[in-house]
């Protein structure tokens, strides 16, 4: 199951990434918070915060909140969102 679909970009999104160190992804739905945990933190070599997450027209979006030590712009920066 891959775990991560796609980041989200919108404007809402990018400004929660530089005030409140929150970055967006569209998620599998069958997907539990300690699986998308899991998934960001090998993959980006960051450490999570808090996971929220919210279902909207058949799709589950999470909201990732990252430590302070760890800033979010980076994981945007590479994946070219910023």
């Amino acid at each position: 199951m891959k775990v991560l679909l796609n980041p989200i970009t919108t404007e809402k999104a990018v400004r929660m990434i530089e005030i409140e160190n929150k970055i967006t992804f569209c998620v599998d739905r069958r997907a539990r918070k300690k699986d998308i945990k899991e998934e960001i933190e090998k993959r980006f070599k960051v450490k999570v915060f808090r996971i929220n997450v919210h279902i909207l027209k058949n799709k589950k979006i999470a909201y990732i909140r990252l430590k302070k030590e760890t800033p979010a712009i980076e994981i945007a920066t590479k994946l070219g969102m910023i």
